[in-house]
């Protein structure tokens, strides 16, 4: 097929999808040297590209010219993927997460596959997905919630057991075909999903499930759950009641007795013969009701006439705030348990789900999120400064750093002891020299700082964070010279060795 063609189909995919059409014709296009030469380019140029499946092969020394005999395979039907090379990774805790590694070919053939369904897909996934896809992260799903979860009253947590390993087959297959029209396309992803695992050389069949590591794993998971991402939007859009929280009664309570003292100043003031004595008592009384309207919310927060349902998901971690009682948010979990379950085939664990109130706070993608109201100190400057509280119109999220990860971190690296501020220094670096000390401390707290720059109290917590992590840089290099501390931090300060987290 001709580049120009194959751009053409590719750039008409969209606008298929978007009419509502299913999109056939995706085997033929596979054909395309264009795809794969993107595809051999995006995958060598990654640092993962020099590990071996199964087969022992890399990409070193794999070139487009030898992409001739995959492509010849594929396209007559005679590619058959092979098992995934199976490794744990560390998770926290003790427990560790199983990660697939395919073969060179099989990377290459997910890879097209993986370009074909993005084209497929992007248009109509939901802005409430995060996960693996164009121009989003972590960091956009955290800015949402931050941004738009204001009011927010219960936080439903919802985690699914072991989902990667759990995704049914059969149900991802039919859910491809509700917008593709190509069975052999279809079945080339049915034949990776089933291609199995290799572990101490015992070959096992995978009957559900998608390899984490897999190229095409993440988008065959927004797929699977995209079905969640549309049920979501259906019981958000029939949840929502009302266009305004009704008035806080004890707010109008008090707003009227400040209106009606206003109104007392006026006419007195009008008077012919003014009684300042009134007036004073008056503005007195004024002056006495103001703090307490301003420390109150203006709206109903228990509004029964006033609900809304917020959403939002990374991969298979998503979180769902509730503006409403506890008894809606008890709902919505049941519902949304039972549409998993039901539809979906997955398990929700008990143990780690459940319903929190937002001002307490729930996890979410390494985060604390809860909502806080405080009152906020502001300057007006208006022929001159001004200076006065003001309490902020409702429940505002706030994103912080969990103190268990913090010390996680500083455990995880060998900084030493947070609690007590007792650093340590790192043996494995000893051999390392003294740049390469230094660059790889900065590295490490560089990527934890910028993971954490959203919360709010990211400079007060890292702030003990850096102190050990500094001294545990000053007692590494002290050790592997054989001087002390004290000697070390002389050296930096006359420029041997510049240190920086910047």
């Amino acid at each position: 097929m001709l580049p120009e063609t194959v751009k053409g189909r590719l750039e008409a995919i969209p606008t298929l999808v978007a009419s509502g059409k299913r999109v056939n014709g995706l085997y033929r296009l596979m054909g395309s040297r264009l795809l794969w030469e993107d595809g051999l380019q995006k995958i060598a140029s990654n640092k993962g590209a020099m590990t071996p499946g199964i087969d022992g092969e890399t990409f070193v020394d794999f070139g487009p010219e030898d992409l001739d005999p995959i492509i010849a395979s594929v396209m007559a039907g005679t590619y058959d993927p092979k098992p995934v090379r199976r490794v744990f990774i560390p998770k926290g805790k003790g427990k560790r997460r199983p990660l697939g590694i395919p073969t060179r070919d099989d990377r290459l053939v997910q890879e097209v596959a993986r370009q074909l369904l993005e084209r497929i897909y992007e248009p109509v996934f939901s802005n409430a997905s995060h996960g693996f896809r164009p121009g989003r992260s972590c960091h956009t799903a955290l800015e949402h919630v931050k941004a738009v979860w204001t009011g927010v009253k219960w936080l439903v947590d919802v985690d699914v057991a072991g989902f990667f390993e759990n995704i049914d087959h059969d149900i991802l297959l039919r859910l491809l075909r509700k917008r593709i029209d190509d069975e052999k396309f279809i079945g080339l992803i049915g034949s990776m999903l089933k291609a199995g695992v290799m572990e101490d050389r015992v070959h096992t069949r995978t009957y559900s499930g998608t390899p984490q590591g897999g190229i095409v794993s993440p988008i065959l998971a927004n797929i699977y759950l995209h079905e969640l991402d549309m049920f979501m939007a259906e019981r958000m859009a029939a949840f929502e009641r009302g266009k305004v929280r009704a008035t806080n009664p004890e707010y109008g309570r008090l707003a009227g007795r400040i209106q009606k003292q206003r109104k007392r100043v006026t006419m007195l003031r009008a008077k012919e013969n003014v009684d300042e004595v009134k007036v004073a008592a008056a503005l007195a009384k004024i002056q006495t009701l103001l703090p307490q309207k301003r420390s109150i919310p203006s709206g109903d927060a228990m509004d029964p006439g006033y609900r809304r349902l917020r959403y939002c998901r990374y991969a298979d971690d998503f979180m769902i705030g509730v503006i409403g009682s506890k008894e809606d948010a008890r709902s919505v979990f049941a519902e949304v348990r039972a549409f998993l379950t039901e539809a979906l085939a997955l398990t929700v664990s008990e143990e780690k789900s459940g319903i929190r109130k937002a001002s307490d706070g729930a996890a979410f993608l390494g985060y604390e999120v809860r909502t806080y109201t405080t009152r906020q100190r502001v300057v007006r400057s208006r022929k001159g400064s001004v200076s006065f509280l003001r309490r902020p119109p409702s429940e505002v999220m706030q994103l912080h750093v969990p103190w268990e990860k913090v010390h996680a971190f500083a455990s995880a690296k060998g900084y030493g002891d947070l609690s007590v501020l007792k650093p340590r220094h790192r043996s494995l670096l000893l051999s390392c020299s003294d740049v390469e000390i230094v660059l790889a401390y900065n590295a490490e707290l560089r990527g934890f700082a910028n993971y954490y720059a959203l919360a709010k109290d990211v400079s007060f917590k890292l702030n003990r964070l850096e102190f050990l992590q500094r001294w545990s840089l000053f007692k590494t290099l002290a050790s592997k010279h054989k001087t002390n501390v004290r000697a070390v931090v002389a050296r930096m300060r006359t420029g041997q060795v510049r240190i920086s987290v910047q």
